[in-house]
């Protein structure tokens, strides 16, 4: 836990033991469903926990916002994000049966209870969300098309209700696609790993 406990450094005993559990159960998971990348597992604190942790950098979800992780493969970021905000409503969805029964399976051994996970696509999905966030599952403009429909337009935090997209590398071609404002917020402000560097999260009002 070097990289949880050096950014977040007042976590619960009950969110150390679960960010301790959850890397345990990855590790023991990976062994038979390629949930993470086989050559990435020993990185999952850095580059997968971690990653999702840093939404929170950005904004700190009030008590009962809900939050939708669209194409959450493996149950990044929604169930990092989830120990961090007890007090908040994740739903995960996926299009891959496989790995929604894995969340799931995460999602119990947690005993998180304010998580939900969904296996469909995006785009039949029914209900209203205050954020959506996602791990560059697509092209931005695509994206956006999928999610627009389904968060509330009013909420209750520091940013106005929209899209939290993890995304890398140089997103200035999509960016200019969507036709409407943006932000980029770089991690390597937030993080010296060298992980981080292209690293950024693309915040899109709703």
């Amino acid at each position: 836990m070097q990289y949880i406990s050096k950014y977040f450094p007042n976590l619960t005993d009950e969110q150390k033991s679960q960010f301790e559990r959850m890397m345990e159960f990855y590790h023991q998971k990976n062994q038979n469903l390629n949930l993470i990348s086989r050559k990435d597992i020993d990185n999952l604190e850095l580059h997968h926990i971690l990653h999702s942790l840093s939404i929170a950098k950005i904004i700190q979800f009030e008590p009962g916002t809900k939050v939708l992780d669209v194409g959450t493969g493996g149950g990044f970021p929604g169930i990092p994000l989830a120990v961090l905000f007890p007090e908040c409503r994740f739903t995960l969805v996926d299009s891959i049966r496989k790995k929604v029964n894995a969340v799931g399976e995460a999602v119990e051994y947690l005993q998180l209870g304010n998580v939900r996970t969904k296996w469909t696509r995006v785009e039949d999905l029914q209900g209203k969300f205050d954020f959506v966030v996602s791990r560059a599952v697509t092209r931005l403009d695509v994206f956006r098309g999928w999610v627009l429909p389904l968060i509330n337009k009013k909420g209750n935090n520091s940013l106005e209700n929209g899209i939290l997209y993890l995304k890398g590398g140089d997103i200035r071609e999509e960016v200019s696609s969507i036709g409407v404002t943006t932000h980029f917020m770089a991690l390597n402000k937030h993080f010296s790993e060298t992980f981080f560097t292209e690293k950024g999260i693309v915040y899109i009002p709703a």
